[in-house]
């Protein structure tokens, strides 16, 4: 086997037990840092701990993949509030340096975000002043850089004058910004100067226009001025991108590249942009494709994996709530029958189906599920993800399909389905909505469950439970749960250690 070293982007399952789970039956051994070296949320993780695993795990692998926000800041949230100097985070680089020079052969893909602006106001993963003036700074930069372009209308240009985020915040915001841009054009050099091997610059909730737009545009020009193009990607996405480049290496190093034909359950769905992202679907999910190392060809005939992506003919829903209304992107403009009984067909021809649903923001179609649940489709699919954005989404079907297609439909391959079933239908769709209705007479919130967190998260499993029974009847004597944790003690997530069992 071959042993790949994950810096992960920070501690919760998304990015380090589904690369684990995943990889779990393939040639790669995956390593990551002890839980002790991690940070926990806003708390960054150990530098010095984080030195010593790298140069340690490093010694005798064939490859990394490594988080350049956990490299440098401790993880993804601290990327965002930290005030750490020029001088340090030049410094965190020297390791990659160290350990290519410890070990020549090591292959070096890296991930480096562009920091986020969420479109709202909220400190849950933001500093403490975003909480009250977040939406104000987004717009700022949002209707300033359409004011930039020439391409604000009067109404956006008295919205910019009425904004009234103080300027100490802004100051403050827009200097970790600018210092965060400097590190994402450092790594830029570390490509050039063939240290890192192959990068992914995810944008983390993008948008069209804004200061995440505008370093974009920055580092597009870095990327051609140093003509890497080739060797770097940017396309939306965050937590997945691990999944992502450890496919990449796994195709590298079998000397693999999977056929890819992509299906949409209306035409105009590869045309809508997804929420939280600045493109069309279909741009990115071709991106995906090629950087998780697989090829795109145009018939069914000749494809390895058939990726069935899920989605609005309109616009993607924002909540993925059972009893959500639904607008005519989901309701008529998509032919979800047609894209349903084509999977039956693919699967009789011998081939693996991924399924990428993306039709609702963080959860799972409930429409989409009956149909494969009635046609008896669930234990036949190759891979299913539906969680949180629509990157996130393709970065863990992708690889989990090509995993499929390489090793057949092993027991981890099973665990991870029933997985993707509980958390992705299950909790995402309904659980999380039922208990978080109860957490204020308990005297708790969405954003905080921590002075009952053994309470919720054992409603949390026996309303799973319930569900299984419900809504995943004829799958559910193949489901176990064996653990249910509330990975940042809140409701937006929740970790699942699920097992198939015959």
């Amino acid at each position: 086997m071959a042993k790949i070293v994950l810096l992960p982007l920070d501690e919760r399952p998304c990015n380090i037990r589904y690369p684990k789970q995943i990889f779990k039956q393939s040639s790669l051994e995956i390593v990551t840092p002890d839980s002790s070296v991690l940070g926990d949320k806003k708390t960054p993780a150990s530098f010095d701990g984080l030195n010593q695993f790298l140069i340690d795990s490093t010694k005798d692998a064939s490859g990394l993949v490594v988080s350049m926000d956990m490299l440098l800041y401790g993880g993804l949230v601290p990327s965002r509030l930290h005030h750490l100097s020029k001088e340090f985070l030049l410094e965190r680089f020297n390791i990659l340096r160290t350990i290519k020079e410890q070990n020549p052969s090591l292959i070096i893909y890296a991930f480096d975000l562009i920091m986020r602006c969420p479109q709202y106001s909220s400190n849950d993963e933001e500093p403490d002043y975003y909480g009250t003036c977040g939406l104000d700074i987004f717009k700022t930069g949002f209707i300033g850089h359409k004011i930039e372009l020439g391409i604000a209308t009067d109404e956006d240009k008295k919205s910019f004058e009425r904004l009234n985020a103080p300027k100490h915040y802004l100051d403050d915001y827009l200097g970790r910004r600018d210092l965060n841009l400097s590190m994402n054009q450092m790594t830029l050099n570390y490509v050039k100067e063939g240290i890192i091997d192959f990068l992914i610059i995810p944008q983390d909730d993008a948008a069209q226009y804004g200061f995440t737009a505008k370093n974009q545009e920055v580092l597009k020009k870095e990327i051609d001025r140093l003509e890497i193009n080739s060797k770097v990607y940017m396309y939306p996405g965050a937590d997945e991108v691990a999944n992502t480049l450890l496919s990449r290496m796994y195709t590298a190093l079998e000397h693999k590249k999977p056929k890819f034909y992509i299906h949409y359950p209306s035409p105009s769905c590869a045309t809508t942009i997804p929420l939280l992202e600045d493109r069309f679907l279909d741009v990115t999910v071709r991106y995906q494709i090629r950087a998780a190392g697989g090829m795109i060809i145009s018939s069914i005939q000749e494809a390895d994996i058939v990726l069935f992506v899920n989605a609005s003919g309109t616009k993607m829903a924002s909540s993925a709530s059972m009893i959500a209304v639904r607008d005519e992107g989901l309701r008529t403009q998509r032919n979800l029958i047609d894209f349903v009984e084509l999977m039956e067909d693919v699967i009789s021809m011998g081939k693996v189906v991924a399924v990428a649903d993306v039709a609702t923001l963080n959860g799972s179609d409930h429409e989409l599920m009956q149909l494969l649940k009635q046609k008896n489709l669930l234990l036949k699919l190759g891979a299913y993800a539906g969680w949180n954005t629509s990157s996130n989404t393709l970065g863990t079907t992708i690889p989990h399909g090509i995993q499929t297609w390489a090793n057949g439909f092993t027991k981890s391959h099973l665990d991870f389905l029933m997985a993707r079933y509980v958390e992705d239908y299950g909790y995402m769709t309904t659980v999380k909505g039922s208990v978080n209705q109860e957490l204020n007479a308990m005297g708790m919130n969405y954003f905080d469950v921590k002075s009952r967190l053994s309470d919720v998260e054992q409603m949390v499993e026996k309303r799973l439970q319930m569900f299984i029974h419900q809504y995943l009847a004829p799958i559910e004597k193949h489901i176990v749960i064996e653990r249910v944790w509330m990975p940042w003690k809140r409701m937006f997530e929740v970790g699942v250690e699920v097992k198939y069992q015959d």
